[in-house]
């Protein structure tokens, strides 16, 4: 599954976020200093008035860009934009030495969305930058207080592709077990690493994109994972309609031995895959996209999918956070011998049934006037 020139070249971009305190510059600190990573361009962002994080990094990478503007959860588009841009700028005339990777530490209150966003939708950025995974750390000494009184906190972790559990060692096992199981029934495809001191390699954390930099080829089943949602039961087909939502599931993980249960935040977060045994139209997707992402956006956290679509050979593959949607990748080929199209979601206070629902009636309203043609 070979792709273009212009894919390869396109600067891998990892975000690293996570609460306050959960280790992420101790994680950015060890990960430079390890064999590979010389050619790594850091963005920092500086929180009030504290400039330590960045003095930190600093002492180990030249090629830090300090977006001192406050919040990046507020002002991140602009300067992400123009800070990515410089250094594109400046490695292209040869002001700053070569890099193939760009890492962007979030702040600790920081929703990373809006960086998601930025990074799928700028028309320079996406030429030149891939998203190529979410890293969030978690501390497992506070991680499940912070997940039950701060909503930030769990959208980190919904919208992972690798989650770190930091301070297990002080945390103890059981507890930190109790949190990485919360975190799977939050996250399921997103493996769970637990970390001492920012120690762990920096491969486990990359390459998690659609695009695999070893093979020169999509890796879609690495990046769509649906397997981790068969496991969970999850997996939802276009002809079932009994469906159990992943909010009772969580209260029959957990129990209910604290009275603060019943409000923890990510209680209102379900993740499941729906699969499609016959084509879709494209048409069709692109309609019920519209509709979701216009009336109930900020309930699709995370959406990927691969695509068997009407009159076309190979997939398609497509990207969404909350509202925005990544251009529609067209894939040389399927990956398998499975040609069902499947969708996985993390969402909030949105189940699967409506999801299914609307979009299988969308598929036949479509398929029937394409067969019939529309009416007078």
């Amino acid at each position: 599954m070979a792709i273009s020139n212009e894919q390869v070249e396109r600067v891998a971009t990892t975000v690293i976020t996570g609460f306050l305190g959960s280790g992420k510059t101790t994680l950015l600190n060890a990960l430079l200093t390890q064999d590979g990573m010389d050619k790594t361009a850091v963005l920092i962002n500086e929180f009030g008035d504290i400039g330590l994080d960045h003095l930190l990094v600093r002492e180990i990478s030249e090629d830090v860009v300090l977006l001192n503007s406050g919040c990046i959860c507020c002002s991140v588009r602009g300067d992400l934009i123009s800070g990515l841009r410089d250094l594109f700028v400046k490695r292209t005339r040869g002001e700053i030495p070569q890099f193939d990777r760009v890492i962007i530490e979030t702040t600790g209150l920081a929703d990373p969305a809006p960086i998601l966003h930025t990074l799928m939708t700028d028309p320079l950025l996406t030429t030149k930058f891939r998203l190529d995974s979410v890293v969030t750390t978690v501390d497992a000494v506070n991680g499940a207080h912070q997940l039950d009184h701060h909503p930030e906190s769990v959208k980190q972790a919904a919208v992972a592709d690798r989650i770190l559990l930091t301070k297990a060692d002080l945390a103890g096992e059981t507890h930190s077990n109790t949190l990485a199981t919360r975190l799977r029934a939050l996250n399921p495809a997103a493996p769970i690493y637990p970390v001492h001191n920012g120690d762990i390699a920096a491969d486990k954390l990359f390459n998690a994109g659609l695009y695999d930099p070893t093979t020169k080829s999509m890796d879609v089943q690495k990046w769509l994972r649906d397997e981790a949602y068969d496991h969970h039961g999850e997996e939802v087909h276009d002809h079932t309609h009994d469906h159990k939502h992943e909010h009772d599931r969580n209260h029959e993980h957990h129990g209910h031995s604290h009275a603060n249960d019943v409000n923890r935040h990510d209680d209102h977060i379900q993740s499941f895959c729906i699969t499609f045994d016959d084509p879709i139209h494209w048409d069709a997707f692109v309609t019920w996209a519209e509709i979701f992402t216009q009336m109930r956006g900020e309930s699709l956290l995370r959406v990927k999918g691969i695509l068997n679509l009407v009159g076309e050979d190979a997939p398609v593959a497509i990207h969404a956070v909350q509202h925005i949607f990544h251009p529609p990748a067209s894939l040389p080929a399927w990956p398998s011998d499975d040609h069902r199209s499947k969708i996985v979601f993390i969402t909030k206070d949105l189940g699967p049934q409506i999801i299914r629902e609307s979009l299988y009636h969308l598929n036949a309203a479509v398929a029937e006037t394409a067969e019939n043609g529309t009416p007078d």
